[in-house]
């Protein structure tokens, strides 16, 4: 699991444009964020999201509230972390004290985050969803976000990011 932000300026990658003719991506001068914290469940090949206006130790434990409301809970949800500041904090690891019944975390390596494939798949979902658009305002590029993260959940769509790969 992890957390990636959202920023209204677009994101930008390459794209094929016709000979001479450069793409203009236009900005809309003021930045906006959101921020999406996100898991994998290997168990059901899902990506469990909440999207949120701050990223700090408040936002995370709510996610992790709403990973615990989606298990079964019949055996421990073990969740795999980098070592950021909200996932070290003392409100987390108060929550993970009240939730150790139901939450084991194992943290990863300092600097290690590319042992962590839903750091590729952030890039894949900005790719997929907004990049080298503008958007009207924030909630438009949410909205985006959310339908790509629909389609990433359905098992039959072409878009799908394939964490399989990253297994070996």
């Amino acid at each position: 699991m992890d957390e990636s932000t959202l920023g209204w300026l677009p994101v930008l990658i390459a794209c094929w444009m016709k000979r001479g003719c450069q793409k203009r991506i236009p900005t809309p001068g003021v930045q906006q964020w959101r921020h999406i914290f996100g898991a994998y469940n290997w168990a059901t090949d899902e990506v469990i999201t909440l999207i949120t206006e701050k990223r700090n130790s408040d936002a995370f434990i709510d996610f992790l509230d709403h990973l615990v409301a989606q298990h079964d809970g019949q055996r421990p949800l073990v969740i795999v972390l980098d070592n950021g500041s909200i996932h070290r904090s003392y409100a987390t690891q108060a929550a993970f004290a009240i939730l150790e019944d139901e939450l084991l975390p194992v943290f990863l390596p300092k600097y290690c985050s590319q042992l962590n494939p839903i750091e590729r798949f952030w890039k894949h979902l900005k790719a997929v969803a907004c990049a080298n658009k503008l958007f009207p305002d924030m909630e438009e590029l949410v909205a985006s976000v959310e339908q790509a993260l629909i389609e990433q959940n359905d098992l039959q769509s072409d878009s799908r990011f394939m964490f399989l790969k990253y297994l070996s």
